[in-house]
């Protein structure tokens, strides 16, 4: 799943549209429910050292909220790390680079949402 399939899948799952908030940060989405304004989902593109990758370029990533007892068990999958930029108790970043199929992602996605509500 890639930044554009992954914004696609929101819109017609929940039917939210991204949140460009940040005027010095274009590419950062945040994905919020209707009712309360919560986030359920912040896609970003960072560089790929900040959450350990040892490369030279920015990586798309996706942080999402999951249950605390289910953090350290996901943080042991290819394409999941410890949240970038939010509480590591309770979110996890996802790397959009395919590592993770779009099943799984929506899984996660779907877990955030109903965790955010």
């Amino acid at each position: 799943m890639n930044r554009e399939q992954f914004i696609d899948y929101v819109q017609k799952k929940y039917g939210t549209k991204p949140d460009y908030p940040w005027e010095k940060l274009p590419a950062y989405a945040v994905f919020r429910h209707s009712d309360n304004e919560k986030w359920y989902a912040l896609l970003m593109d960072i560089p790929a050292e900040k959450i350990g990758i040892n490369r030279d370029e920015r990586v798309d990533v996706i942080d999402l909220k999951v249950a605390p007892e289910l953090v350290g068990s996901l943080r042991k999958k290819p394409g999941i790390y410890p949240a970038y930029h939010m509480n590591k108790e309770h979110w996890i970043t996802v790397l959009l680079d395919g590592q993770l199929d779009a099943k799984e992602i929506h899984s996660l996605v779907e877990d955030s949402f109903r965790l955010t509500r």
